[in-house]
């Protein structure tokens, strides 16, 4: 096999990533028909496919970038697929975050591809390969709020309304906690080469705990009132109303009813 035919495979879009992307464009015309029997079970369907889908593009950003960066390994690791199967951690990076979308409704911050760091060279380098993740979650909450900030949202159903307002939540959420500077999620990966290597001998012992210490911060009333309250004042900045959002986020979890106000 020739160099630039292995390459070529080794970026080839995965089958399952073009299933799940196929699972969201039915469900999501679904959803903007009215044509499911359980307009909620399609909204259902929808979000979770289109989450996962985001999953995906968070964690081929980073590896795109670090091999833009000089780690030359990750599309031989599958990487490049965008294939979900393929990652180190599919439990932290896939089934973890639906869960918790599942259960509470928020976008939990994934485990990251493995990145062999030794062959990037450059601080700077080091650090976009880390934002890159998040970045791609603010890219798809950009898309998604798009017909809202931009005030286009004639002709677009209620339904299909309120699951983009909530797959949009979803975007922000996990943004804002994978960029804040804990060990353990990108936003530290963005700050830990500008650091002395003293402090993070120090802290290497404590960062696989970080994302549970982070997950177990958003129970205490005081900070997750803050979060949330954060994430509602820029939700509304985007345009999106808090209403809409809750209602996505009620009609998404369907078994549980829906209210009046949020009738499609």
């Amino acid at each position: 096999m020739s160099t630039t035919t292995h390459r070529h495979h080794e970026r080839r879009i995965s089958p399952v990533f073009l299933a799940i992307l196929a699972v969201m464009g039915v469900t999501g015309w679904a959803v903007w028909t009215d044509f499911a029997a359980l307009p909620g079970l399609a909204v259902f369907l929808f979000v979770t496919s289109a989450w996962i889908v985001s999953l995906c593009l968070h964690e081929y950003a980073h590896a795109r970038t670090a091999l833009a960066g000089g780690d030359i390994t990750v599309g031989a690791k599958g990487y490049l697929t965008l294939n979900p199967l393929a990652y180190t951690h599919a439990v932290l990076s896939i089934i973890l975050p639906v869960l918790f979308v599942i259960m509470g409704g928020i976008g939990l911050p994934g485990g990251a591809v493995f990145i062999e760091r030794n062959r990037v060279r450059g601080r700077w380098k080091h650090s976009l390969i880390s934002a890159a993740g998040p970045l791609a979650n603010v890219a798809f909450a950009v898309v998604c709020t798009a017909p809202f900030w931009l005030d286009a949202l004639d002709g677009v159903p209620p339904a299909f309304r309120y699951a983009l307002a909530f797959l949009a939540f979803l975007q922000v959420t996990a943004a804002l906690l994978n960029f804040l500077p804990v060990p353990g999620l990108d936003g530290y990966g963005v700050v830990e080469p500008y650091l002395s290597y003293r402090f993070k001998r120090l802290i290497e012992p404590y960062a696989p705990y970080g994302f549970f210490v982070v997950i177990a911060l958003l129970f205490v009333p005081a900070i997750n009132g803050a979060f949330f309250d954060g994430v509602d004042a820029l939700m509304r900045a985007l345009g999106v109303p808090e209403l809409t959002r809750a209602c996505g986020s009620r009609l998404y979890r369907f078994w549980e009813g829906t209210p009046e106000v949020c009738a499609v």
